[in-house]
């Protein structure tokens, strides 16, 4: 019997890992193949080729204010698509998205300009939490409708939605090149092996996000792209636990107190530096010294 070595998988989602698979120079292909799966162009049209904007490269470790990342490309018939991959919601992220779109699709015209020059856009967004709670769909599609009778408006702003949670199959179930682009994405970090029977595209991208062909700087980098989101998901958390307490009289101090050391024993839990839980919780180094030693 044929004996595997275990793999380790960048987790896609993070956005060292998502541009190197689909926003680097070579990632051209893989980039056609998934928006081809995803997206259902008039006529059955398929995207024959692409130019990827700013190509991605190894960033440096700056500031990380962001938690969602985007690769732009331009389809062979003018048509720029926006991908974004959003793992926290917050305030506002519904108008951003729809601000992003907006934007791109005017910028296109310098004064002077006539406006049939101007190209579709579409903005396909990636999303690690449930938007529409009325709809168990995976991928949403919007566009310019009249809202009564569906008459279209106009092709040249179209928004797509991929919820990743609401993709629930395993590797047996998926049924084509679609759902293994959903599968690679949304469960790539926590594979050991590649999947049997991938399309090689989605194979390319297991081989591409595998941490054993990666530099000590490229291992750094999604380490801290990864601690990053923890600490700012942990700190959503923490201010809805918060929100919660809002409006009790009665031991509303000590709740938040034991609400905070809570969210910092999963922070350090999760291998969160003491110095990061320092500044999200709030507590002391010394309280939080302790704890630390306590759950060793």
């Amino acid at each position: 019997m044929e004996v595997y070595s275990k793999m380790k998988f960048l987790d896609v989602k993070t956005d060292f890992a998502f541009k190197k698979v689909f926003g680097s120079e070579d990632s051209k292909e893989r980039l056609i193949s998934f928006l081809n799966a995803v997206i259902q162009f008039e006529n059955n049209a398929h995207i024959k080729d692409l130019t990827i904007v700013d190509p991605y490269n190894i960033p440096l470790l700056k500031g990380m204010k962001d938690t969602y990342v985007d690769v732009k490309a331009v389809l062979d018939n003018n048509l720029k698509v926006i991908i974004e991959m959003q793992v926290l919601n917050h305030d506002g992220f519904e108008k951003r998205i729809l601000y992003n779109a907006a934007k791109n699709y005017s910028s296109q015209l310098v004064k002077g300009d006539e406006y049939h020059l101007l190209n579709p856009i579409i903005a396909l967004t990636i999303v690690d939490f449930t938007m529409f709670e009325d709809t168990d769909k995976v991928i949403s599609n919007f566009k310019l409708i009249e809202k009564n009778d569906f008459i279209n408006y106009s092709d040249d702003l179209e928004m797509i939605f991929i919820e990743l949670p609401k993709f629930s199959k395993e590797h047996h179930e998926l049924e084509n090149i679609k759902d293994q682009w959903i599968y690679f994405i949304k469960n790539a970090g926590s594979l050991e092996y590649i999947p049997e029977n991938m399309a090689p595209l989605v194979e390319s991208a297991f081989n591409v996000s595998n941490t054993a062909g990666l530099s000590d700087e490229e291992l750094e980098i999604q380490y801290k792209k990864q601690e990053f989101i923890s600490i700012q998901k942990a700190a959503l958390k923490l201010a809805k636990k918060q929100g919660r307490t809002e409006g009790r009289v009665e031991g509303r101090a000590e709740g938040r107190a034991e609400e905070k050391m809570e969210m910092a024993r999963a922070m350090l839990l999760q291998g969160i530096s003491l110095e990061m839980v320092v500044s999200i919780s709030g507590l002391s180094q010394e309280i939080l010294a302790k704890l630390a030693a306590s759950i060793k």
